[in-house]
């Protein structure tokens, strides 16, 4: 047989994996877009802040109004007259500012909501790159070993061919086709996988789950190196929350002194009453008006001082909040980024290992035209070439995971 056919599997290789020069980015992004607008767990956090504004409207009113009606069992007799009946009414004015702090406080509540929106995003945007990756690798591995199947029927004629003619034995016809169906088993577990996988994504993007996922067919990894600063972290939404939550402490501070103070009340009773009989005289029966005016003191401060000092310790307890969450980010970023690194190591490698395969296959091809060829041999290349293929689409996704993290953690 001529040599090209021996330059099968390297030629699949070269050009349904890695001949594209530029990631389709485009199809990510429109995924991700869609899971921005249909995740149900975004929108959960988008009601959640909308009740949290919502309550800057509740918390913008004064005590309520009290008023009271009252009869005499037994009218008591004035002067001027018997007293029938007494209607009153009473509003008490918080002190000074009081209600404005009310107002800041639950806006400084409502602003962490907002962050909280903006990390559950960001989290959305890392699932649903990490399983458009998961479900390349998926699909890309598939297709390998559709390639590597149809390599070994080729192999299969070959060696049949060589049994006629008694170069080879049954035995490497046997071992051929075992192959084969070892191959036909992982495929067929590799596109459950991928149905799977496919479901998840679906159901990011709060879709039906047998919806199609269809993703790029190559990706390779930057010839650029991507240098990484640390100091951007320091911005990072899950940092500037725990900033959030200290000036909500604050707030809640200035609300607690407001509350403190002093309120004052304003009132008007009212007492009607009756004419006196057979009596004639300048106030006779002339009802009763009294304003009134109240002070309400908080004269035990143990409340208002207990909450000073949980304010205190609520600050210093998110201060280590997140000097802990900012260690582990950064031991998260370092993570990502020298996995990266990693990832490419592992697919230079595969690179300079599937060339040797193929240097090894050159040797088998001129045993073949010389009538030595050990079919033994050839699916040991063969196993060993499509473990290398496995290894450099499984760097490709691992590469394209780590950036994923890494622009989560410093964008």
């Amino acid at each position: 047989m001529r040599r090209t056919q021996f330059y099968i599997k390297t030629t699949l290789i070269l050009t349904s994996c890695f001949l594209s020069l530029i990631v389709n980015a485009q199809q990510l992004d429109s995924l991700i877009e869609e899971a921005l607008q249909n995740n149900p767990k975004i929108q959960k956090f988008e009601v959640r802040y909308k009740i949290a504004s919502e309550k800057i409207n509740e918390v913008n009113t004064i005590p309520n109004t009290e008023f009271g009606v009252g009869f005499f069992v037994s009218e008591p007799e004035t002067r001027t007259g018997a007293q029938r009946f007494k209607v009153s009414a009473k509003q008490m004015l918080p002190s000074f500012g009081s209600i404005t702090a009310r107002q800041n406080y639950m806006s400084s509540m409502a602003d962490t909501k907002y962050i909280d929106i903006t990390i559950a995003k960001r989290k959305l945007i890392v699932s649903v790159s990490k399983s458009y990756y998961r479900l390349y690798e998926l699909k890309a591995r598939q297709e390998i070993l559709n390639q590597n199947i149809a390599l070994l029927k080729t192999y299969e004629i070959m060696a049949l061919k060589s049994v006629e003619v008694e170069k080879a034995s049954v035995v490497d016809v046997l071992r051929l086709q075992m192959r084969q169906n070892d191959l036909e088993q992982l495929r067929q577990v590799l596109a459950r996988y991928f149905i799977a996988e496919q479901t998840q994504m679906n159901k990011l993007l709060n879709r039906a789950k047998e919806a199609e996922v269809t993703t790029v067919s190559n990706l390779i990894l930057p010839k650029e190196v991507i240098e990484i600063e640390g100091e951007s972290i320091d911005v990072h939404p899950e940092l500037m929350k725990y900033d959030k939550l200290f000036q909500s402490v604050e707030q809640s501070e200035l609300l607690n002194q407001k509350e403190r103070k002093p309120m004052v009340g304003f009132g008007l009773d009212y007492i009607a009453v009756s004419e006196r009989p057979n009596m004639s005289f300048g106030d006779n029966g002339k009802d009763i008006v009294m304003p009134m005016i109240s002070l309400s003191i908080p004269i035990l401060n143990k409340k208002y001082n207990s909450k000073t000092k949980q304010n205190k310790l609520q600050q210093e307890g998110i201060t280590f909040q997140k000097q802990d969450r900012q260690n582990r980010l950064e031991t998260l970023l370092d993570k990502a980024v020298n996995n990266k690194i990693a990832s490419r190591i592992s697919y230079e490698t595969q690179v300079k290992n599937l060339q040797q395969a193929k240097n090894a296959e050159d040797i088998l091809i001129k045993s073949y035209e010389t009538g030595t060829i050990d079919f033994k041999d050839v699916l040991d290349i063969q196993e060993l070439q499509l473990r290398f293929q496995m290894n450099q689409i499984g760097a490709v996704k691992e590469y394209y995971i780590q950036m994923t993290m890494i622009n989560y953690l410093t964008n």
